[in-house]
């Protein structure tokens, strides 16, 4: 496992970002993973476009903005890029709630759906009370429709189907030196935290799954994960 030897505030890339030391990963599974990745998005590309049009045409059609929400995250060894999502929010929705939701639960608040931190005024909201999200966004979330875009990150390689998913900038300004191991290798569309444990367990307890795949991984591996992943959403679990 890759070993974080400076913080994120002795250590900053341009933007701000901390650099992480790469994980070394061995040239077959390399390739495979990355043969996985650019099969899968193309293919899920070709096979949704209808979908998504039909996506893209109900958010215009409910609240004005643009279709597509960018946002910046951290991805490898704490490079920056722009990944792509749905947007599910009105356009001018307050980002700085999730930014302080999401360093309480760095810090090890209640997490989501506890309900002691939503009466100790935690700014975390359930989808349904939500104000900031479309009737629309909540369809998409539920049925993960959203996340749909990120298939051109898969495809561009800043993202891959398998990896811990990629932080926004003011997330890894708050992590603890151990966190930033997550950073070691390429974010992914699904992972271990989330099909074990998405929305149950602590942030350090989360941390704890991604740095335990990060150990393990294989393409074998990344095969179960997409597939467990593909079961919960037919189940409509939500992550």
């Amino acid at each position: 496992m890759t070993e974080v030897s400076r913080t994120s505030r002795e250590v900053e890339a341009e933007g701000g970002v901390p650099e992480i030391a790469v994980a070394p990963t061995p040239t077959p599974y390399r390739l495979a993973k990355r043969t996985l990745d650019v099969m899968a998005s193309s293919v899920g590309l070709i096979l949704t476009s209808p979908l998504m049009l039909a996506v893209a045409a109900a958010i215009r059609m409910e609240s004005r903005g643009s279709v597509l929400f960018r946002q910046e995250r951290v991805g490898l060894g704490g490079r920056t890029f722009m990944l792509y999502k749905f947007r599910t929010m009105h356009a001018t929705a307050d980002q700085e709630t999730h930014r302080r939701h999401v360093e309480q639960l760095i810090r090890g608040a209640p997490s989501d759906g506890d309900e002691a931190a939503i009466s100790a005024g935690s700014t975390w909201l359930p989808l349904e009370q939500d104000p900031r999200v479309t009737r629309v966004g909540r369809f998409l979330r539920r049925s993960h429709l959203d996340e749909l875009p990120q298939l051109i990150n898969v495809l561009r390689g800043e993202m891959s189907v398998v990896g811990p998913r990629p932080p926004i900038p003011y997330e890894v300004e708050v992590y603890e030196p151990w966190h930033l191991r997550r950073l070691s290798v390429v974010p992914g569309l699904t992972g271990l935290w989330q099909v074990r444990g998405w929305g149950k367990l602590s942030f350090d307890d989360g941390v704890a799954l991604d740095l335990e795949y990060i150990k393990n991984r294989s393409f074998l591996v990344d095969v179960q994960i997409v597939l467990r992943t593909l079961w919960q959403i037919l189940r409509g679990r939500q992550f």
